[in-house]
């Protein structure tokens, strides 16, 4: 790193800043200077207007009318762009739907009643599934139940006609304009196939054709293959509750061995949990000198062992260099998805050690042992063991454990959420009904995604964030956005007192819930989706999700995933502010399809914009539209200043605190104890 490079404007996170300077002293090359190392970045290829899928080119269409007006088939920019978007979906919607796939696989090796560890932790949830997925339970064991069930899902990638089971939870409305669309998802890897084959060279020439394709296999991914997971996971380890645990570097340990997982699928890291808690490993670890075992988690893994185990998050995608930079981490498990390739140089700065764990992500410098699940005990012990051994390597010396973490409050569901948000004898989404059809609070908005090298990391999204809540606009968050929140404080009940708008706070406070609900991880955002579906049903404001005063956003987009899930957000209803600009700016045509005149085919539509404070006041003209449209009683207050409190036609009733929240120092009385005064 150049020594006048200014570590602020690289990451707004202050344990971030520290270990770059550290990084400097130890020469050590990360994201952000390989990022700065390609400036200036392709003009064509950040418009999209770039097209490599043939061996004739690769060809570029110049957007000012210079250059070529189109490719050497005759491709115009309008096409090529909606090649490329098209595919960065098949592929973003491959990743997140063979997340599902796998799971699936641990469900039905479970299943088996052999020797791999795993078994069905949630019950109610295995019969729930049955029933919706048509299998019989009566008189049968758990077991048999959950075979019949990991089969038809199975079966459901591979389904070639008709629709995803998932997908008839959607409302009635959305899955009306989805036939008369025909973006009805049919088969996951069918949807893949057929939009991959669509974008190839002499097939799809109608940029629209293309892009409604692209929406149908999102959905395949949003309403079935995340879904899926999802759900098979709650199966498996159990649906989550509220849980108290800490965010940042500084939860890394200087006196225990620290092992950080990395990735997305959860079903090993589940298992190193369980193996860290073994009398046996811990003595071994005391023996090497270590006062314990300190499992940490980077990007959506530490989501998944967070929200059901309460393990420490050490930092979202941005930070899985840095953690290893720190000097304190002994060993780092990765499976897939979000890895950087980078991981074994930056070990070799220290003692570090990298296993890799995937049959599909092998990482040249790092060791590999594959991940199988009749033998996941086995190999989550093997890893736990290689991470003691590397503590004896350690040099305390070299160690430097930012001090920065913060408390946080992760695990909500659709679920629980009605329990925690109505008490235990008042179970469901009224309340908070309620409190938007009396103008308490203006609305919901997604804030999903990850990290991107294009602005200081974590900006974007505590920006958005902290301006939608003094808004008093409710949030939910998954994946690296919800990390972002989380070190900065936004996932503690007491944030609705420093945070947001009076009409939140208020109801922040009476039903003892942080302003900012974590719901998991980025696969995770399929809980989103039910969430509305439960809003709809439970009624009062909207009959399907176009209706609903709800949005969503992707402040520092970064991956193929997350226009995969916006694309799916986006044909499901919701407005979708997306954060930077995709590849589309070189297409009139498909901007204009995707910012306007989809809406009137699903109800949704993408804001695409570099601006914060452009998305953040998008959203608020959505929402207030959206409560406009349903008639609902005007904001109590606008800019912390109370309108005409009359035209409310409800009040909040002061409920109780709800079961399970009480020891997490959230309600009334304890946030305002708790609270800080301003500066402090």
């Amino acid at each position: 790193m150049d020594d006048n490079v200014d570590v602020k404007n690289r990451s707004v996170d202050p344990a971030a800043q520290q270990v770059l300077l550290y990084a400097r002293d130890l020469g050590a090359v990360t994201a952000w200077d390989r990022h700065d190392a390609m400036q200036p970045l392709c003009g064509f290829g950040e418009l999209g207007v770039c097209c490599h899928g043939c061996y004739m080119g690769p060809c570029r269409i110049d957007p000012f009318g210079e250059g070529a007006e189109v490719g050497i088939c005759g491709a115009s920019a309008d096409l090529i762009v909606a090649r490329n978007l098209a595919r960065a979906v098949a592929s973003g919607v491959a990743a997140h739907s063979d997340h599902g796939r796998e799971v699936v696989g641990v469900l039905r090796e479970a299943s088996t009643g052999g020797s791999s560890g795993y078994n069905v932790v949630n019950p109610t949830r295995l019969m729930a599934l049955a029933a919706e997925w048509g299998i019989a339970a009566s008189g049968r064991s758990v077991d048999d139940i959950a075979g019949d069930l990991a089969r038809a899902m199975t079966a459901e990638f591979g389904r070639q006609e008709g629709r995803l089971t998932p997908a008839l939870r959607a409302p009635e409305g959305q899955r009306t304009r989805w036939d008369a669309l025909g973006i009805m998802p049919r088969g996951i890897d069918r949807e893949i196939v057929d939009l991959l084959h669509r974008a190839h060279h002499g097939v799809e020439s109608d940029p629209i054709a293309l892009l409604r394709a692209a929406m149908r296999t999102a959905l395949a991914d949003g309403w079935g293959g995340s879904m899926i997971a999802t759900d098979v996971q709650d199966v498996l380890f159990g649906g989550p509750t509220a849980i108290r645990s800490r965010a940042n570097l500084g939860v890394l340990q200087e006196r225990q061995v620290n092992l950080l997982v990395h990735g997305h699928e959860p079903a090993l890291s589940e298992m190193l949990v369980r193996a860290s808690r073994d009398p046996d490993l811990l003595a071994l670890a005391r023996e090497a000198g270590a006062e314990g075992i300190n499992i940490a988690g980077i990007c959506c893994t530490a989501n998944e062992v967070l929200m059901r185990q309460g393990m420490p998050v050490a930092g979202n995608y941005l930070h899985q260099e840095l953690a290893l930079l720190t000097g304190a981490v002994d060993l780092m498990v990765v499976d897939v998805q979000c890895v950087m390739p980078s991981l074994p140089a930056i070990a070799s700065c220290h003692h570090t050690s990298v296993v890799s764990t995937s049959a599909k992500a092998h990482v040249p410098g790092a060791e590999h042992i594959e991940f199988e699940p009749h033998r996941a005990k086995e190999i989550a012990r093997q890893i736990v063991r290689r991470a003691v051994a590397a503590f004896t390597r350690r040099d305390p010396s070299r160690v430097r454990i930012p001090r920065e973490s913060a408390d946080l409050v992760a695990g909500f569901t659709n679920e629980n959420l009605p329990q925690y948000l109505g008490g235990r004898f008042r179970s469901g989404y009224r309340p908070l009904i309620d409190a938007i059809a009396a103008g308490r609070v203006r609305g919901v908005v997604a804030v999903v995604g990850c990290n991107t090298l294009k602005v200081a990391q974590d900006r974007h999204h505590l920006a958005l964030v902290r301006r939608l809540l003094a808004e008093d606009v409710l949030v939910v968050q998954t994946g690296c956005s919800a990390i972002a929140s989380a070190k900065a404080g936004l996932l503690r009940p007491e944030a609705a007192l420093e945070h947001a708008g009076p009409g939140l706070r208020e109801v922040c406070e009476a039903v003892g819930i942080p302003p900012v609900l974590h719901v998991g991880s980025c696969v995770d955002n399929s809980r989103i989706l039910s969430v509305c579906v439960a809003l709809v049903a439970e009624g009062g404001i909207g009959t399907d999700l176009s209706e609903l005063p709800i949005a969503a956003a992707a402040p520092e987009a970064m991956s193929e995933k997350a226009i995969a899930i916006g694309l799916y957000a986006v044909a499901s209803g919701v407005f979708t502010a997306f954060l930077p600009v995709p590849r589309v700016a070189g297409s009139r045509v498909v901007r204009e399809y995707l910012e306007g005149t989809v809406e009137q085919e699903t109800g949704g539509r993408f804001l695409f914009t570099e601006d914060v404070e452009e998305a953040v006041q998008g959203i608020l003209a959505h929402l207030d539209r959206k409560r406009k449209a349903l008639k609902l009683a005007p904001m109590l207050h606008e800019g912390g200043v109370p309108v005409d409190a009359g035209a409310a036609s409800r009040s909040l009733v002061d409920y109780e605190t709800p079961r399970g929240l009480e020891g997490l120092g959230c309600g009334k009385a304890q946030a305002r104890s708790q609270a800080r005064a301003p500066g402090d």
